[in-house]
């Protein structure tokens, strides 16, 4: 395993592990937020996660890019790859706007259906991770 691919498998993980606790824990709790503190919750969630979240993005698509280019092509990982563009479409689709909508204001339904199509990307990555790990068998 060279140290190019050990980084895109720790970065792949590391989004799977993000993905569920944004799913199982973050997300339903923005139903708990009073809605008069609702919108400065969601900027500060937001804000944080994009500090953590932005840099494994581009850590992911450019390792994928790179293992590519190296010539990896070895099918489940070429098929974890194809997530990549599912995820970002999933991303610009629905959560990006539903994100852009609840910066207004509480709004139950709206986190409901953010909830409900973030299972998208969960399993997406989920799949991701483990394609990827099956390209070392």
């Amino acid at each position: 395993m060279t140290w190019l691919f050990s980084i895109h498998l720790a970065v792949t993980w590391m989004l799977v592990g993000l993905i569920w606790v944004v799913q199982i824990l973050v997300y339903p709790q923005f139903l708990r937020v009073a809605a008069k503190e609702f919108q400065d919750y969601h900027f500060a969630h937001c804000f944080r996660i994009g500090l953590i979240v932005a840099p494994l993005l581009f850590l992911e698509i450019a390792t994928s890019a790179w293992l590519l280019y190296e010539g990896r092509q070895a099918q489940p990982f070429i098929i974890s790859t194809g997530l990549i563009p599912l995820i970002w479409l999933t991303t610009a689709v629905f959560q990006a706007p539903f994100h852009t909508r609840l910066m207004r204001g509480f709004d139950a339904p709206l986190i409901r259906r953010l909830i409900l199509t973030n299972w998208i990307r969960t399993l997406a990555w989920t799949a991701r991770g483990i394609l990827v790990s099956l390209t070392l068998l």
